[in-house]
């Protein structure tokens, strides 16, 4: 005859332990996996941050360009500024050193202006009508210091400026005189031959007293 059913022999003292104790599945054992919505939540999020560091990045990148524009115009302003500095220095200095050469060639000018004025005045000055035979070989001489003496101003006034030089001469009948830096004979433009006979008499007269002075020591020896 068959035993009788003994129903502790097939109760699971350990399950119902557990179960006493508040078992649950450890995590991720039981884990399901994400729904749609979900993942098209995170595409978004990751695209809001992609967006985000693209902004950003934009933002660097326009501080960099004005950095950089600002770094450029600094450099261009001290640049700008040494230049313009030795320049403006260089040029100041120049001028001023022109402008005294100018100013004292105006000077120079002026007084060699003057000197021709005076000399002209003299020559102008000068008559031989009013000569006598008792006055004319002293009236000649002078007349002809004073020529003479125009002569140099002129002479010297032509070494000094160019333009006198490059300038053309006219004879007293306007006929322009050929050769660049020729002048003119203008001793004697108005004489006549009889003027001009007692002009070569007073040219050469001392010569003629020292021959005979020279003679006349030699015949009494």
């Amino acid at each position: 005859m068959a035993a009788e059913f003994d129903g502790s022999d097939f109760v699971d003292t350990d399950f119902q332990s557990s179960q006493k104790a508040g078992y649950s599945p450890a995590p991720g054992a039981a884990s399901r996996p994400s729904s749609r919505e979900e993942l098209e939540g995170k595409v978004s999020d990751t695209q809001q941050r992609i967006d985000q560091l693209k902004r950003e990045q934009e933002e660097l990148e326009r501080q960099r360009a004005q950095i950089e524009e600002l770094r450029r115009r600094k450099i261009e302003y001290q640049t700008g500024r040494e230049e313009m500095t030795n320049h403006l220095t260089r040029g100041i200095i120049l001028l001023e050193e022109a402008e005294f050469s100018v100013r004292r060639e105006a000077e120079q000018m002026a007084k060699s202006l003057a000197e021709l004025r005076e000399a002209h005045e003299k020559v102008q000055a000068l008559n031989d009508e009013f000569w006598t035979k008792e006055n004319e070989n002293i009236e000649l001489t002078r007349a002809l210091t004073t020529i003479e003496n125009a002569r140099l101003e002129w002479n010297s006034a032509r070494l000094k400026w160019t333009v006198l030089d490059r300038a053309l001469q006219s004879n007293e009948d306007g006929s322009p005189v050929s050769g660049a830096g020729k002048v003119p004979n203008t001793m004697f433009p108005t004489q006549n031959f009889g003027q001009l006979c007692r002009l070569g008499f007073a040219l050469t007269w001392p010569i003629a007293l020292v021959v005979l002075i020279g003679v006349l020591v030699l015949l009494f020896r």
